[in-house]
């Protein structure tokens, strides 16, 4: 059967919609143990191993976000899908930062779309367990209860992809993350987000979305959940795409073209390897430039034009690869004059409204020598 031979803990308060799961999951070949709040589940935590966490995210008692952060410190190792049936996403993007794969949204019309998330977690094959037209498309289609209300709110649109920026600065232990995008107080078009990979390896990538309206919100969450599924992957010694960056583009550009969102995305993604300093960088589209920085100037490293992401013709990104020198520091920037004045001046101050400026912003990686 599908989910033959896999261990899930499942917890969810409403004891009807917990047993319908479990049932399903259970028919499908799964072990299943039901939690109704978090704080059995982290019960069943400490007496058994799980290959899969779902868990709801509002439950009396202890709510899945407060377990899935306690998970992510003790259990990183096992994979987690949420569920959310409450129009406010600041829960669900929390979530997404501690490590949740994937997440559903609540009320579930067909449970196939929970066995669906399970194999994307896995990454396992879906087609070989059941018969979709477009299993690429499915988990889009679980968004589209946020999709709707982001088009809707422009309010909700830019607290949503507020949440999911990182803070400016983050310190690694051996590197330094610095940023500003301005806004002119509208949603942004343009994405940033850093993570250390492991203490060999820090990522870093920039994004700049079109068309510019409040889909960038949802594709900002999108975005955000695709890297994060490689990085526990990664961390979880099951792929090495995160730290490819030609690969981690190939992959996010087939996710982008399936999700039926309809947006593209010009995008420089970078891994730096800390042992030896060496940079690999991936770039698609044109609105982004890669430079390598001294005290005095920036100089663009050389990377010709391409496609966008979500193209389904797309091709290939361009790849670059080199090391950086004593003081050289590495950045992603728009390509507008006030914004590298404002890099070169060292002001970061990651969101930040001003009219004044022109849309857009930096990212800095400075190295510990």
């Amino acid at each position: 059967m599908a989910l033959k031979n896999l261990s899930i803990l499942f917890v969810e308060d409403d004891p009807v919609f917990r047993r319908l799961v479990t049932s399903f999951l259970e028919s499908r070949g799964a072990q299943v143990f039901e939690a109704k709040d978090g704080q059995a589940g982290l019960s069943y935590l400490s007496q058994y191993r799980f290959d899969m966490i779902i868990a709801d995210l509002s439950m009396p008692n202890l709510g899945g976000l407060e377990m899935l952060k306690q998970c992510a410190t003790t259990y990183p190792d096992i994979p987690s899908i949420v569920m959310s049936g409450s129009p406010v996403m600041s829960d669900v993007l929390e979530a997404l930062r501690h490590g949740a794969s994937d997440y559903l949204v609540k009320p579930i019309s067909d449970l196939y779309l929970i066995e669906n998330a399970i194999h994307e977690c896995l990454n396992t094959d879906v087609e070989a367990s059941f018969q979709l037209d477009n299993v690429e498309e499915l988990s889009y289609l679980e968004l589209q209860q946020h999709l709707r209300l982001l088009e809707q709110d422009k309010l909700a649109a830019k607290t949503v992809q507020q949440q999911l920026l990182p803070p400016s600065p983050v310190r690694y232990h051996q590197g330094l993350i610095e940023y500003s995008l301005f806004t002119g107080g509208e949603l942004s078009a343009h994405f940033i987000d850093t993570a250390l990979v492991d203490d060999k390896h820090i990522m870093i990538y920039m994004a700049h979305f079109h068309p510019h309206d409040n889909r960038v919100a949802f594709a900002s969450v999108l975005l955000k959940s695709f890297v994060n599924f490689k990085l526990k992957r990664f961390r979880n010694q099951l792929s090495n795409t995160l730290v490819k960056p030609h690969d981690m583009l190939t992959y996010l550009n087939e996710r982008m073209s399936q999700s039926g969102l309809n947006i593209y995305v010009d995008m420089a993604y970078i891994i730096i390897t800390l042992a030896d300093k060496n940079v690999a960088i991936a770039q698609s589209g044109n609105a982004l430039r890669c430079y390598l920085r001294n005290d005095e100037d920036l100089t663009p490293i050389a990377l010709p034009d391409t496609l966008q992401l979500g193209v389904l013709n797309w091709g290939q990104p361009c790849i670059h690869n080199r090391q950086l020198l004593e003081n050289e520091r590495l950045c992603i920037a728009t390509h507008q004059t006030e914004h590298k004045a404002r890099l070169l001046s060292n002001q970061f101050h990651g969101l930040m409204s001003d009219d004044s400026l022109p849309a857009g912003g930096y990212i800095q990686l400075t190295l510990a020598q």
